[in-house]
């Protein structure tokens, strides 16, 4: 899986024979600990081994919760309640399980802007990054599906709006709606399908991110200064140099994981959840979970007519502002990756990363709230939403023609000799004076 040979040669006479066969121990040795990393990655770069221990961690409470948990329209709300007090240690894997999940998408979003900025998606990283897109969504998909399973207020309320967009589609959108739905509403049916697709997309999306390090391992790992390796000068072993490094970031991670957890559980939930579903009441407000509040904003904003339908448009705004990742690569065509050389992007990305988290506001407020004079949240969002696809389909396309960039290193070591440099006060090259 790696373009990195292993050099691993065991001495046992059944590793041996093992190894001849099956070459587990051969392939874990150069991935995990000989596999050649550039030696000057940072802090933003353990946010991959961040990542895959939250979804180990998701996986296995996920697990133990679907032991207990009642996919049934008429109990599952109850079970759900009897996880937290009957079952031995229940109010704990809810917990870490639910607050687990928005920290699975913190780590997430870290991770994405980490790459927009430092050009990970530039060749010839280009299927990594789409992998990652991949894994995005179906993070996404499978995040949906668990916030329906308590089936309480919100649950069932945002699982009516969100799957009626498919209605919006032509032609395929009603079969498609009702497939999803296993019927013409919200019912019993969507609740088991829910389940199915909840408990079975997590092993799909660890199946993908295989792929996604196999990605990372042929081309090898991006870095803050964004110049390929050049010799084994620039890298270090990933162990013991980035394996700690790594256990260390992930400890530091569960801190405020485990006070989530143990503190305060319930922050994420909004208060109509943890009223049971009812099909004839509407709650005044229906948000869905902070991470899709983004993506929601940009599906109220599209509310107006233009050749197509609202309905419509707002769903191809809605889907474009994610699929439009997927084409970043080739948007984005500086030769250099890293913005810390970009002197032009570094505002153009900054004002961006404000206007994401703009839009999360704005999914989070009533359309109607007053913002300035007379313009409400509908009104003022659009002018966020235009600056999210003008950022991918304007911006970054002319500043790749017209920008100059500063200069770059000649390789990873000499970036790191001048750092140290600066740092010291000294030349590192020379000895010290006695």
């Amino acid at each position: 899986m790696s373009a990195h040979e292993s050099k691993y040669t065991p001495t046992n006479p059944a590793a041996k024979w093992l190894e001849d066969r099956l070459p587990i121990m051969g392939f874990a040795k150069s991935t995990l600990v000989d596999f050649p990393t550039p030696k000057n990655l940072n802090y933003w770069w353990v946010f991959g081994a961040i990542l895959a221990f939250m979804l180990g961690e998701q996986i296995v409470t996920g697990i133990i919760l679907a032991m207990h948990y009642t996919p049934e329209a008429s109990l599952a709300f109850d079970s759900v309640e009897a996880i937290k007090r009957d079952v031995n240690g229940g109010r704990i894997l809810q917990a870490v399980h639910s607050t687990g999940a928005s920290m699975f998408f913190f780590a997430v979003y870290i991770h994405i802007f980490r790459g927009l900025y430092f050009g990970s998606y530039k060749a010839p990283r280009e299927v990594l990054w789409i992998l990652g897109v991949i894994i995005y969504l179906l993070m996404m998909a499978t995040a949906f599906f668990g916030y329906v399973l308590p089936w309480g207020q919100m649950s069932f309320w945002a699982a009516a709006v969100i799957t009626n967009i498919f209605a919006a589609i032509p032609v395929i959108g009603d079969p498609v709606l009702q497939l999803l739905r296993g019927g013409f509403s919200v019912d019993n049916p969507t609740l088991n399908r829910f389940f199915s697709l909840h408990y079975l997309l997590p092993f799909v999306i660890a199946a993908v991110v295989v792929l996604h390090i196999w990605a990372l391992h042929v081309p090898g790992n991006n870095n803050p200064v964004g110049v390929e390796v050049k010799s084994e000068r620039d890298t270090v072993p990933f162990h013991p140099f980035y394996t700690i490094k790594d256990l260390f970031a992930v400890i530091v991670f569960c801190i405020p994981f485990a006070w989530f957890a143990f503190f305060a559980p319930d922050i994420f939930g909004h208060a109509d959840n943890y009223i049971q579903a009812n099909p004839l009441v509407t709650p005044p407000h229906i948000v869905p979970e902070w991470y899709f509040l983004p993506f929601y904003a940009i599906l109220r904003a599209i509310d107006f007519n233009f050749i197509l339908d609202s309905k419509l448009l707002g769903v191809i705004f809605f889907g474009g502002s994610i699929l439009i990742l997927f084409f970043l690569p080739w948007l984005d065509t500086s030769k250099v990756k890293s913005g810390t050389f970009r002197p032009a992007f570094k505002w153009f990305y900054a004002v961006f990363v404000l206007n994401f988290l703009l839009l999360m506001w704005y999914g989070a407020q009533e359309p109607g709230l007053q913002i300035i004079g007379p313009f409400t949240v509908a009104d003022t969002s659009k002018l966020s939403v235009v600056y999210y696809f003008a950022y991918f389909l304007v911006i970054l396309p002319l500043l790749s023609r017209f920008e100059k960039p500063r200069q770059l290193p000649n390789s990873i070591s000499e970036a790191v000799l001048k750092l140290s440099k600066s740092v010291s006060g000294a030349d590192p090259a020379m000895p010290a004076a006695h």
